[in-house]
Order: structure tokens, then C-alpha cells, then sequence
């Protein structure tokens, strides 16, 4: 935990729990971390209702903890089935455990992947012909507008964990999906043929996970050293660049497509490919995000449907409504044609794209507010992006 900190005195740590070894034996380690501090554990149990007996494993779970001394919570999810639903079941789980630790005024999540999942991760990524930010793995340390993301357990060998569980009299659950050889991780580990994490192979790969994460980290000083020379980030959500200051190489490809993925919402950025033939014209639409001139915005076509305007709702991937607007029930999307109605004063000298992408308040097919200008049903909107702060 030390690398990861500080964490002052009394820390207030979440922690992730599904009830599996890894995340079970990180629960115990940071109750241990944070008494000695004179803090406290707040274990987060996701019943994610891929199984019939998920909501069985989910109470077992809650039962260990308090067993255990750590207090819990549980979180019930509701996925449709569906293509990648193991992608969009991680998914769902980071973003439902990132609005319970906002809820509660947690700073800290933990999560808990090891060595195993890094070398997991790098040759999945490898497969799929990521870059060396790809190649980097998972970061021990990661922003998010709720929280800070830390795994801790980056590189310790599984076996280790399962030791301290024996050690601590517990048997943990165990995802039937972990052995699953449907599913690309699995047959990966089955290939790696090291289930105890203590190979020199996966030790190998681990190490490579870490080598390519200080080459991004490098890149990501430099990028964030010539985005702060080169673009204006506006809170309505839209940006200014110099292209001249952006330059055409490639720390200025990695910032223009950090920029994208901010303005876009998106999780990720657009293929290296692609930036870089977007950097060449100096113009033109990628990733959902239109640059004409010194303007990049949200491309309003790009923009996610309505959704229900509730406190804490996330619309476009790009903005969180912080508080319920009135005493009705409304949704919350794109302004679009709308902005058109809107006279001089009240457009703030924006430009029209970026007007059109703007989340406004809507009753049935009448926008009735805009939060970013003061228009309209009060709510308090912030600009959010998913992907959370710049990065390469």
C-alpha cells in the first residue's frame, strides 16, 4: 500500500469483494491495513446476477466479512444478456462500485487483480495488437471522478493469497467462469500453466507489464506538459486547441488522442492509426468528437440517447447530473436542433456545435432547462468524461 499513498491517518478504504480468494484475502489485508491507522474497511459485494445462486454467494459473502470485523455492502446489478457480457458485467461492476464509494465519501476503491491477471492482461492485449500504452497492463493507480482505483495486488502471485486465507481458516468461493475455456483469459491461463502465479514465465510477463508502464508514464508527463501548452478546456465540455503548439509528432498524436477520448466520454482512445491521420489533415471528425478550425466538441449526431433525469445519472458518457432536478420526472440528453431557439445572450457566445451537444433538461419533446447555462429547471450538471483525466 505504501507506493500507492499517502493515506494520512483514520483511512476510509472500499474495497471490491466478490467473495473469490483474491478480492476476499485483499479485504483482510487492508481491514488489517487501515485499523492500524485507526480506519476503517468498507467491503462493496456486487450480486451481479450472472448465476442463479449469485445472490446465495452474495449473502455468504457479507456473512464472512462481518464474521471477519468488516463492515459490508451489497449492490445488486441487472445486466440483459447479451454479446461480451463478461466485458460489460466488469463494466458495470467498476461503474456501480465507483457510485457506491461516491455515495458513501469513500476516496480509496481497492481492487483485486494480481500477477496473474497482469500477465493476463499483457498477452490478451498483445493478441489484440495493442500499443505500449495498451501494453502496460493494469495501473496500480488509476483517477476516476468518484474515487481513486487502486490495486495493490499487482504483483503478488495468487498463491500467496490462498495461503493467507488457509492461514485465516477461510474457503472462499469460487467463479465456475474462471475455468471456463470459452473465454479468451481462460485459455490464456491454461497456456501460461502456472495456476500459482509463481512461474518464471508469468513473473516474466509481469515485469514487462511494469517496463511499459514507466514508458507510459514518461509519455504521459510529456503529453500532459504539451496539452497544457497547446489546448483551453472549457467546462461546457469542449476544447481550444494551437495546432502549432500541438506540434505533429508523437507526443502530440498520444495528447490529440487523450483529447478525443475526454471530449468523446469514451472509455479509450481512438486507434493509433486513425489520430494519426486525423493529425495529419488538422481537421475533420474522429471518436465521435468533430475539430474545425481551433474548436474540437462533441460531434451532436455522436450523442447518447436521453435518459432519465435522476441525481447521480451519467448521460453521453461526458456528464453527471449531481442533484434531482425538480419534483418531476424529466430526461436528461442532447440539446441538439433545439439550440437553435435560443437567442444571443443566452448562447454565451458558444459555438453551435458545441450548443448542440450541451445535456439539456427535457418534458416530453420540450427542452425545459440547461444546466451549463443557467437556463431553465434548476440542476447542477458536471462535465465528468468516463475515461476520467487526460492521459495517453
Amino acid at each position: 500500500m505504501a507506493p500507492l499513498g499517502p493515506f494520512g491517518q483514520a483511512p476510509r478504504l472500499a474495497v471490491g469483494v466478490s467473495g473469490g480468494p483474491h478480492s476476499l484475502a485483499l479485504a483482510l489485508l487492508a481491514h488489517d491495513f487501515s485499523l492500524a491507522r485507526g480506519g476503517e474497511v468498507q467491503a462493496l459485494v456486487v450480486d451481479h446476477g450472472l448465476r442463479p445462486d449469485s445472490a446465495g454467494e452474495a449473502a455468504w459473502t457479507l456473512r464472512t466479512l462481518a464474521a471477519q470485523g468488516i463492515a459490508a455492502d451489497r449492490i445488486t446489478l441487472a445486466l440483459p444478456r447479451g454479446p461480451a457480457l463478461q466485458e460489460r458485467a466488469r463494466t458495470a461492476r467498476l461503474a456501480a462500485l465507483l457510485e457506491a464509494c461516491a455515495a458513501r465519501g469513500l476516496p480509496w476503491l481497492l481492487l483485486g487483480q494480481h500477477r496473474m491477471d497482469q500477465a493476463e492482461t499483457l498477452l490478451f492485449r498483445a493478441l489484440r495488437g495493442s500499443g505500449p500504452a495498451g501494453l502496460a497492463g493494469m495501473a496500480a493507480l488509476r483517477p476516476a471522478a468518484e474515487a481513486l482505483i487502486l490495486r495493490p495486488l499487482l504483483d503478488m502471485p495468487p498463491a500467496r493469497l490462498e495461503a493467507l486465507l488457509r492461514r485465516r481458516g477461510l474457503e472462499p468461493l469460487r467463479d465456475p467462469s474462471n475455468a471456463d475455456p470459452r473465454f479468451t483469459r481462460v485459455r490464456l491461463r491454461t497456456a501460461l500453466r502456472d495456476p500459482d502465479g509463481t512461474g518464471a514465465g508469468t513473473a516474466a510477463l509481469a515485469a514487462a507489464a511494469r517496463a511499459f508502464a514507466r514508458r507510459r508514464a514518461r509519455l504521459e508527463a510529456k503529453v500532459a506538459r504539451r496539452l497544457a501548452g497547446a489546448v483551453a478546456l472549457h467546462p461546457e465540455g469542449w476544447a481550444q486547441l494551437d495546432p502549432p503548439s500541438l506540434g505533429k509528432d508523437d507526443v502530440a498524436q498520444a495528447a490529440l488522442g487523450a483529447l478525443l477520448r475526454l471530449l468523446a466520454g469514451a472509455e479509450h482512445a481512438p486507434a493509433g492509426a486513425a489520430v494519426a491521420r486525423l493529425l495529419a489533415r488538422g481537421q475533420g471528425t474522429l471518436h465521435g468528437v468533430v475539430w474545425k478550425g481551433d474548436r474540437l466538441c462533441r460531434e451532436p449526431a455522436a450523442c447518447a440517447p436521453p435518459v432519465p433525469a435522476r441525481a447521480g445519472a451519467v448521460w453521453d458518457g461526458r456528464w453527471r447530473l449531481l442533484g434531482q432536478p425538480g419534483g418531476e420526472e424529466l430526461r436528461w440528453g442532447a440539446l441538439g436542433t433545439a439550440a437553435a431557439g435560443l437567442d444571443r445572450a443566452a448562447r454565451r457566445g458558444l459555438p453551435a456545435r458545441v450548443l448542440a451537444g450541451l445535456p439539456a433538461l427535457w418534458r416530453e419533446d420540450c427542452p425545459v432547462g440547461i444546466p451549463c447555462l443557467g437556463l431553465g429547471v434548476a440542476a447542477d450538471a458536471v462535465f465528468a468524461p468516463a475515461g476520467g483525466p487526460l492521459s495517453a
